[in-house]
């Protein structure tokens, strides 16, 4: 029992029940496609019953090549070559794995797709289907039992590895397939393991010993490195899980549409500016379904809404005064809306009592809640034939409206009237201005932000953001380190936050 203390025979012998699960995949396919063939409850007695059976037959394969390899005595010569029937054995042998290596490297390689085709078949009886698994693994051994020779001398090791390889196939065939289906990297690498036995085997048999240590040595460092790139892999997606799926579409986007755009125009700076705006509007597009009716509407503090209880000259000057063309209609307070109407409209029949009346009553007002998502709104906009939405609160309170050019905004940017400002003003590529009521989604497509609002957080706009982080407590100066972005407090309209200067450098 001295050979188990020698770690030359533990790493043939690990290294060698890897090789025989995977050569040992394409076995279990095709073993699966039989038992298709029973009935369901039929299904796993004979894959596991046939594997058994052909365990047995796979082991009295390998004693009789491993027979067939001792004879020593030459029974050909060719040239200066002379052959006996182990070198022959070793010979076609490796022949055999490098031929099946370099066939299954180029199907692997070429990426040509299966074709399958199923059909509808009768049940089989359970004896033939496994004798035909049976008969299947002694075709499908042959590789298995040549590679065992050609790795190790010991055929206690060969055995182990066969019985052990076949107990984990059997325990674990469906999750051992999804492994290697989810991982072509490892079908590429074990063949290649197979490829350079094949040669050894070759070697062999014209008499060139190579030592065993120098193919270990070589599987083991292509082992680690692979473990390498698949913890490299792992991590990658664990890290690109964490990317809003927003961003990870915008981008799968651009890089059909730029690879196009690319091809005809190399370097072009126009182009260049294009892709920014392609990258900010296809952005744009998919916050839809994550952002709610409050995060892009006017809120009520902005609301331009007309009093019935002033006088017409009044109600006249207040629609002159500001370029809108719609405007709620209220009594007394905002909250009692009872019409949307059109300013030159309302100014046509401010000196009728009874027109004004008419003209109220074909216009009635529709209400949405804020927590609505805005692609669910967009029919709402779209039933709306042009006019406003109203957003409320749980109690009914108006808390601002909604236009189909609020949508677009969410989209592509602002689009201030002659009595706005922009609420996000470049200075330069480290320093932006901004109105407190900016919105942080417009932000964190301007920055290119991943993760500067999530789903749960409370707040919608950059003053939002800076009361919660402070608790409330602001002032002019108050400055705000969040994520990487510095927000500092520059003008505040008594307890609301004005302006705010953003300090960011990607």
């Amino acid at each position: 029992m001295e050979f188990l203390l020698d770690p030359g025979i533990w790493v043939g012998l690990l290294t060698l029940i890897i090789l025989e699960i995977v050569l040992g995949i394409d076995n279990l396919v095709f073993i699966a496609i039989l038992a298709e063939k029973l009935p369901p409850e039929q299904r796993d007695k004979a894959r596991v019953l046939g594997l058994s059976l052909a365990l047995f037959m796979r082991l009295g394969l390998l004693f009789a090549i491993s027979w067939l390899v001792t004879l020593t005595k030459p029974l050909i010569t060719v040239f200066d070559w002379t052959f006996s029937g182990r070198d022959l054995i070793l010979l076609f042998g490796g022949l055999f794995l490098v031929y099946k290596a370099v066939t299954e490297l180029h199907e692997k390689l070429e990426g040509k797709p299966e074709v399958q085709v199923t059909t509808k078949v009768a049940y089989a009886s359970f004896t033939a289907v496994v004798a035909q698994i049976v008969v299947l693994d002694a075709v499908f051994s042959l590789d298995s039992v040549i590679t065992a020779i050609g790795m190790v001398d010991n055929i206690y090791v060969m055995m182990a590895a066969m019985i052990v390889a076949m107990a984990v196939m059997l325990l674990a065939s469906k999750p051992l397939t999804a492994f290697v289906n989810r991982h072509p990297t490892v079908v590429i690498l074990c063949l290649s393991f197979l490829l350079l036995i094949g040669i050894s085997l070759i070697a062999e048999g014209f008499g060139f010993h190579i030592p065993k240590g120098y193919i270990y040595s070589g599987i083991g460092v292509a082992i680690i490195i692979e473990a390498f790139n698949q913890f490299s892999q792992r991590n990658a997606q664990k890290h690109e899980a964490k990317i809003p799926l927003r961003h990870r579409t915008a981008d799968s986007i651009l890089k059909l549409m730029g690879g196009r755009l690319e091809a005809d125009q190399v370097g072009n700076q126009a182009q260049e500016t294009f892709a920014d705006e392609e990258r900010y509007m296809i952005g744009g597009v998919l916050t839809l379904a994550e952002r709610s009716v409050a995060s892009i509407m006017t809120p009520r503090n902005q609301i331009s809404w007309v009093d019935l209880n002033d006088t017409p000259e009044q109600i006249r000057e207040q629609v002159l005064s500001v370029p809108h063309s719609l405007f709620p209609v209220c009594r007394g307070s905002l909250d009692k809306v009872i019409s949307i109407v059109r300013a030159k409209e309302l100014i046509d029949v401010l000196d009728s009592e009874d027109d004004l009346k008419a003209l109220i009553k074909r216009h009635r007002p529709i209400f949405i809640f804020q927590k609505m998502k805005v692609i669910d709104a967009i029919n709402t906009l779209r039933t709306s034939k042009g006019s406003l939405v109203l957003v409320t609160d749980e109690f009914g309170a108006v808390q601002g409206l909604i236009s189909p050019l609020d949508v677009f905004e969410a989209i592509a940017g602002e689009f201030p009237d002659a009595d706005e400002q922009l609420d996000l003003i470049k200075i330069d590529d480290e320093h932006w201005k901004a109105s407190g009521m900016l919105d942080l989604y417009q932000l964190e497509l301007e920055l290119e932000m991943l993760d500067l609002i999530e789903e749960d957080d409370g707040y919608i706009s950059v003053s939002g953001l800076i009361l919660d982080q402070t608790h409330g407590n602001v002032e002019v100066g108050t400055v705000v380190d969040f994520k990487g972005i510095q927000f500092k407090v520059t003008a505040m309209d008594e307890n609301r936050i004005k302006t705010v200067d953003i300090y960011y450098q990607a």
